[in-house]
């Protein structure tokens, strides 16, 4: 379906405007793009590692932010700051906690440190394990780095709508679902459109047709690279075509936008997302002439590859700029009162740094303190060398102004390895820094260390084994009867139970270990699916975040390797880089343990 066709569909669009929503929305893009230039200042000047921002996308980000509802999901990546805060799941002063890598989850609720900054998540996990009422919050999946990542994790999210409308016996879980009302967000970067993942999952959703809706900010770059070099005919939406819905044939709604317009981006993501929702029809939006104020990232700046025309057109056509202007021009405010909005919004972001700042190194400075505590006027001249070791690396922690934890420990450790075997201070010294350190690493050990799998009462690691029992006289059946049956029985037992993968339904698995299963249960429990594993994959994780209980069937084991990045960055950390908050149920099934590949199977 075309713009124009949608537009001619869905004429209920606003054309009034209501004076507070819109100088809220202007309050948050300014705030973010504040964010965004005190971010990249703090990693400049040593105070974070790295950092990646979504300046640019503000005025696009909060026009999609609008159809995000509660019981839906996002699926996206590290430019998305603004449509998280303005979604209300990221504040400006969790902004600052993720840059210093906070790793309270109080302070730092999106990833707890175990992510760089703008990787959000949401926690749909209580203390306990067990799961949170999912329809009463809005929903976010745990980012990961490598681009295109997100795209397969998406198809799942999107694709669990479709079977929580359609498969009757899954409306009792009404925590999880109404009834498959939900949209499955994805956003991406133009020049990520790329690689190979973002192909795989649009071809997916396209052939599921389910309510997932993805905007792809087109900036003209990637990184350095001009999209001339990146995209097919320069432009994503136009190498899609083919993928896009007609009268006659299902496919996917393509829309197009400027990121600079503001009335323009409420309009078409409010009606493509309804669309989406009504229809279970899959929405891209290809959001043309975004900005990139700073570059791409605090390791390089833009103009060293962008000419003296584009940074110009990007000063010109900034959304901040153009919905200022479009505010004045349609008399919804003054610029009296934008610029007091701005003036707010920046004492606004200063403070929130400094709050972050505050908080992160409070429990540092305490950890130095307590180690001050112990180490302090216990000086020892070293008979040998003729001056005091303790004092001289008590000095040199005291005056550190910011001190990091390796400061604490790398004193601690020194001095146990200075002080003398003949000073008569050393064993009551030893003992006390020997405690400090002890607790210290149990400390940092729950900063950093736990959270690798689910450790809660709800663990795979907390079923109890049932052992087989063989008779004399049992009676010998194939192997695959024995997998078939199991399966007969789980499918009658978990309603939440789905498998799906290449020859998995029809003809029931290319061992048979499915045999009639899908017409007994079918097609939606027992699926088909592409030659896709990566999105097969994919489409476990999503199912399995949003509460059922996903097989991913890979045909032979060889195959894994197509879905090798995904298990390893995606599914296995999925609950460490939480730090608790999700788990993905996902069982992976395959055969053959060969390494055939060259000779296909």
């Amino acid at each position: 379906m075309s713009t124009k066709t949608l537009e001619k569909k869905n004429s209920k669009t606003k054309t009034s405007f209501d004076k507070k929503d819109v100088l809220n929305d202007y309050k948050i893009a300014h705030l973010s793009r504040q964010l965004s230039l005190l971010g990249r200042k703090e990693v400049l000047t040593g105070k974070a590692k790295f950092g990646i921002f979504g300046d640019g996308k503000e005025i696009a980000q909060i026009a999609m932010a609008k159809s995000f509802k509660d019981g839906d999901w996002r699926s996206g990546y590290y430019r998305d700051q603004t449509f998280m805060m303005a979604v209300g799941l990221f504040t400006a002063e969790e902004f600052f906690a993720q840059l210093y890598g906070e790793t309270d989850i109080e302070l730092n609720p999106g990833n707890g440190g175990r992510s760089f900054n703008n990787h959000f998540s949401t926690r749909s996990l209580n203390e306990d394990g067990t799961w949170k009422n999912l329809m009463k919050q809005k929903n976010s999946s745990a980012d990961i780095s490598p681009t295109a990542g997100q795209m397969a994790r998406w198809v799942g999210l999107g694709y669990a709508s479709k079977l929580f409308r359609n498969i009757k016996e899954l409306h009792q879980f009404d925590t999880l679902s109404n009834k498959g009302n939900e949209v499955a967000f994805g956003t991406i970067g133009d020049s990520s459109t790329s690689e190979g993942q973002f192909w795989e999952s649009i071809n997916a959703v396209g052939v599921l047709q389910v309510p997932a809706v993805i905007a792809v900010w087109d900036d003209g770059y990637g990184i350095s690279v001009p999209k001339k070099y990146q995209t097919t005919k320069g432009s994503i939406s136009e190498v899609l075509k083919g993928f896009e819905r007609t009268k006659d044939k299902p496919g996917i709604a393509i829309i197009k936008g400027k990121g600079w317009d503001y009335p323009g981006l409420l309009k078409i993501f409010e009606e493509g997302t309804e669309l989406a929702r009504r229809e279970h029809v899959p929405v891209l939006f290809h959001i043309e002439e975004i900005t990139q104020p700073q570059g791409h990232s605090t390791s390089g700046s833009h103009e060293r590859y962008k000419t003296e025309d584009r940074l110009k057109w990007e000063e010109e056509f900034d959304g901040l700029k153009k919905m200022r202007e479009w505010i004045i021009k349609e008399k919804i405010a003054t610029e009296d009162e934008l610029s007091t909005i701005e003036e707010e919004v920046s004492k606004e972001a200063k403070q929130a740094k400094k709050d972050a700042w505050k908080k992160f190194k409070a429990p540092v400075k305490e950890e130095r303190d307590k180690l001050i505590e112990i180490i302090d006027n216990r000086s020892c001249i070293c008979k040998r060398e003729g001056y005091d070791k303790v004092g001289m690396f008590t000095n040199d922690l005291k005056k550190i102004v910011d001190p990091i934890r390796k400061d604490n420990f790398s004193t601690a450790k020194k001095i146990l390895r200075h002080v003398c075997s003949d000073c008569n201070i050393r064993e009551k010294l030893q003992k006390d820094l020997s405690n400090w350190l002890d607790r210290n690493y149990e400390d940092n050990f729950e900063r950093y260390n736990t959270k690798l799998h689910n450790e809660s009462a709800h663990s795979a690691l907390s079923v109890k084994e049932v052992k087989p029992e063989i008779k004399s006289d049992s009676t010998e059946v194939a192997g695959r009867e024995i997998l078939r049956d199991n399966w007969d029985y789980l499918f009658s037992k978990y309603p939440k139970l789905v498998t799906f993968g290449e020859d998995a339904g029809y003809i029931g698995g290319v061992n048979q270990s499915y045999e009639g299963l899908q017409k007994k249960y079918g097609e939606l429990r027992v699926s088909d699916t592409g030659i896709r594993e990566q999105t097969i994959l994919g489409q476990g994780i999503g199912l399995a975040l949003r509460g059922l209980r996903p097989v991913a069937e890979i045909q032979y084991f060889d195959y894994l390797l197509y879905a090798l990045q995904g298990m390893s960055d995606d599914l296995a950390t999925t609950h460490y880089r939480t730090a608790g908050g999700q788990v993905a149920p996902l069982i992976i099934s395959t055969r053959g343990h060969r390494l055939e590949g060259i000779w296909h199977s």
